[in-house]
């Protein structure tokens, strides 16, 4: 019997996840996701969703799902904002502006390891100041790629999505379902 597992502590995933209608454990990775200078963002989420990957050990019959998500605003990697200066600063680079939103995903079991990748373009209305402050005040740019999530409030500052929204959310997860499907792991 296949015991899936989700390597990852995010909230948004777990919750797509379930939404699909998996049973999984979490188990996530503690790693360094400290990247080379110069590597582009789809390298960038694969390579971070592998070494996630590899650092979950597994027994046999298991199956990990682990993940990656970057923004990039022209070809530059917008990290998880440290402060509010940082958080500011990605989210006036993002106002009236498109962006990409790359999420990797690894999918590793004893007899096989798969990875892809997913781009979605998003495009952010102008920002006021006043709107990035209040926005930032609320605590939702913490832990986010690109200082904002659009699950939540960040949603009312684009204008339109152009790809995977769940990828966007963090896992593209009608492309991971049908490739658990070929892997005959199957939701329940």
């Amino acid at each position: 019997m296949t015991s899936l597992i989700l390597g990852s502590q995010s909230p948004r995933r777990k919750e797509l996840m379930e939404m699909a209608g998996y049973r999984f454990s979490v188990r996530p990775a503690d790693v360094d996701e400290t990247l080379e200078q110069g590597v582009s963002p789809m390298e960038a989420v694969v390579y971070l969703a592998e070494i996630k990957s590899k650092a979950i050990p597994l027994s046999k019959g298991d199956v990990l799902i682990t993940s990656d998500t970057v923004v990039s605003l022209d070809g530059e990697i917008l990290g998880k904002p440290v402060d509010e200066k940082e958080a500011k600063n990605s989210l006036k680079g993002l106002s009236g502006r498109a962006h990409e939103v790359y999420t990797g995903v690894c999918i590793r079991s004893s007899e096989e390891i798969r990875t892809f990748f997913t781009c979605t373009r998003v495009f952010f209305y102008p920002l006021e100041e006043e709107e990035i402050a209040d926005y930032i005040s609320t605590g939702e740019p913490w832990d986010k790629a690109g200082g904002y999530g659009i699950q939540g409030r960040g949603a009312l500052f684009v204008e339109k999505v152009e790809g995977d929204y769940y990828s966007v959310v963090g896992l593209p997860i009608a492309r991971l379902v049908r490739e658990l499907r070929e892997m005959n792991v199957f939701p329940g």
